[in-house]
């Protein structure tokens, strides 16, 4: 990672855009720096281009094209760029104090399209910037220097004058001015860039590559010098923490996820860190004192807290985070607090190994990936003499960002089982499959098993993961759930839905295997299910829950469908029984029968015309053949099984409800 090489250019002439097209530069240029993630992280940085325009008049103005809030900078598109009247927005820079809330309404006011993006924060400082294009990471090199006690001289050491140095500053209108007043002051003909400590690079060219290699050419500085650092005082070996697979410690994560969701107010995800060097750093000796510095940058600690948990003691945890809030309130004036919850983002366990957690997926995955990016930077700058964060006040300040608190307070209501754990089986067709997919779209995490590889194709979300296998194979459920586990924190809601429908055969004339094999199917492989995933519901925050997928068969079973039948009896007495078994542990545990759902893997088109000539029924009718005369879909079964996952049927176990349209042998 500390190499040179790591940071060559990728410019192609034959793919960037005319040299004319300066807003197409800038785009190109800030894709670059944006997908390479020793620069970026989780939509940080920013980027500008100056231009002149024709306003509705026809007379030429000044513009300044910034990145837009909410835009990541390696896809980011023209549409991402929020169009500035440059004069206004730099003339902020000479005002003595501006609040955020001021701010954030003049850079408003200065836009040319009331339908682009809220502009970065740092738009104020792009602007008074005197160079067409301007580039901005969070590079992890330059921020290792920075994040030392001899900071400022290493990077005079790296750089000599080829850098203004702006001692920490809190971003947004503070740093801009104190930039506006610091870079014309010390800035020279050899000047290429501007570091902020413990923030990050600006560099700046009057054409889009210019601006783009000279921040790659810095940071690669940096990453050699590093590189040399770590030569001299490699980190020490340790024998890195190995990854979770014990039931103890898979149950050891579910009650972990389930003390964070209980501090956090609402189910979170957790994820297990894979990688070797964040098992490696969870060993060292010392881990106290490394990893309870604070963050690499300030953005950070919107993703990540200011600290991670060491241990399993979340309540402790909390405690502490809480204290540390008090001591700081005061900071905010007389501004209201928006409350942030209490648990931690990153937890590092000398069992467990690193592991991180969010509202979703994608936010447990974009902590760990920080955090990842963290340790680096920790290493590297241990190796320079010592790592060392901003203040506690200051890292206070950004989370509690009144910029950052107006988000919180507008932010949507989140899908209603966001933060949920469920697992599907027979989730590559049918029923199951529409199961999958209906849970994703309300917010949970997905696992989905089935016999077919057509499994893994179910989504290609990052809240989804297919598991290919047998499920009356015990060790393909017990991979499965232990995937939930490791990946998202545990289990929820539980689909058991996987089944077989054997030829139709009279009684007289059944089959022993094909009996056997039904059975085990459809009845046995549920009970081994219900039993492995039942140490997992019993911890889910605020409860788990089971739906089994029944059948209208169990009611009102029809001839040639023995086998069938009486399986899906056994499986809807076996879920009745955990019912009233699992009810004093929260979980709760329902059954649906559908009928005639005929878009699963059960059925092809010669065996509905055979059951449709066993009812005297032509296959279009047989399909309708209900009392309400409709077709019931896969979709239809989804819904019902997502309803039963939701507060309308918080108290409701044990129950059986029919899906079929209206039977009139059950009726």
């Amino acid at each position: 990672m500390w190499e040179r090489a790591r940071f060559a250019s990728r410019w192609d002439p034959d793919e960037a855009p005319p040299h004319d097209d300066l807003l197409g530069g800038c785009v190109h240029a800030s894709r670059l720096l944006g997908q390479d993630p020793a620069l970026v992280l989780a939509g940080g940085g920013n980027s500008s281009v100056k231009t002149v325009e024709a306003d509705v008049h026809g007379d030429d103005v000044d513009v300044l094209w910034v990145k837009g809030s909410g835009w990541d900078m390696g896809s980011i598109e023209p549409a991402g760029f929020a169009p500035l009247r440059l004069a206004p927005v730099a003339r902020l820079a000479e005002l003595e104090s501006l609040s955020d809330a001021t701010m954030a309404n003049e850079l408003k006011a200065a836009s040319l399209d009331v339908a682009s993006p809220a502009p970065s924060v740092e738009s104020i400082l792009h602007a008074t910037l005197p160079h067409r294009f301007v580039m901005h990471t969070h590079a992890d090199a330059v921020v290792a220097l920075t994040n030392t006690p001899a900071g400022h001289e290493l990077v005079r050491e790296v750089y000599g004058d080829e850098v203004v140095i702006v001692p920490y500053v809190m971003p947004g209108f503070d740093l801009a001015r104190r930039c506006a007043v610091q870079f014309p002051a010390e800035a020279t003909d050899r000047t290429v860039g501007m570091v902020l400590s413990n923030h990050g690079l600006f560099t700046f060219g009057d054409d889009a590559r210019t601006a783009y290699e000279r921040h790659l050419e810095l940071v690669a500085r940096a990453a050699e010098r590093l590189g040399d650092a770590l030569a001299a005082a490699p980190t020490p070996e340790v024998e890195p923490v190995a990854p979770p697979s014990s039931h103890e410690q898979l149950v050891a994560i579910a009650e972990l996820r389930r003390d964070l969701s209980g501090v956090a107010g609402h189910p979170m995800i957790t994820s297990c860190c894979a990688d070797a060097a964040l098992r490696r750093f969870a060993a060292r000796p010392d881990l106290q004192r490394v990893s309870q510095q604070g963050t690499a940058t300030p953005d950070h600690v919107l993703r990540t807290k200011r600290l991670p948990m060491l241990g399993r003691d979340v309540g402790a945890y909390a405690a502490a985070y809480e204290a540390y809030v008090e001591r700081n309130r005061a900071r905010l004036g007389d501004r209201r607090l928006v409350p942030v919850d209490a648990a931690p983002r990153v937890v590092i366990d000398p069992e467990l190994g690193v592991l991180t957690a969010g509202r979703r997926v994608g936010d447990a995955r974009a902590a760990a990936e920080i955090y990842a990016h963290t340790v680096a930077v920790i290493e590297a700058a241990e190796a320079l003499g010592g790592y060392r964060s901003i203040s506690e006040g200051d890292l206070f300040d950004v989370e509690y960002w009144e910029l950052e608190q107006a988000k919180l307070a507008r932010q949507p209501t989140p899908a209603p089982l966001t933060g949920r754990v469920a697992l599907v089986t027979g989730a590559a067709s049918g029923i199951g499959r529409a199961c999958a997919v209906e849970l994703l779209r309300r917010g949970a995490a997905v696992v989905g098993v089935d016999l077919s590889e057509a499994v893994g194709m179910v989504s290609t979300e990052p809240a989804y993961m297919g598991a290919v296998g047998d499920v009356a194979e015990p060790d393909v459920l017990r991979a499965a759930l232990s995937e939930a586990v490791r990946s998202f924190g545990g289990l929820d809601l539980l689909v058991v839905n996987a089944g077989v429908f054997p030829e139709p055969a009279s009684v007289a004339a059944l089959d022993a295997a094909t009996w056997a094999r039904t059975m085990r199917v459809n009845a046995e492989a549920a009970a081994v299910l219900l039993g492995l995933a039942h140490p997992f519901l019993a911890r889910a925050p605020g409860g788990g829950a089971v739906v089994v997928v029944g059948s209208k068969n169990v009611p009102a079973p029809g001839k040639g469908a023995a086998a069938y039948s009486a399986s899906k009896a056994a499986l809807t007495q076996l879920a009745r029984v955990a019912a009233l078994e699992w009810g004093g542990d929260g979980i709760r545990v329902n059954v649906v029968h559908p009928d005639a759902v005929f878009d699963t893997g059960l059925w092809d088109d010669e065996l509905i015309a055979t059951r449709a000539a066993a009812y005297g029924l032509s296959p279009e009718d047989y399909r309708r053949r209900n009392v309400l005369g409709s077709e019931v879909t896969p979709e239809v079964v989804a819904t019902l099984v997502a309803d039963l996952f939701g507060p309308g049927f918080a108290r409701t176990t044990g129950a059986q409800i029919p899906v079929d349209g209206g039977n009139d042998r059950v009726i």
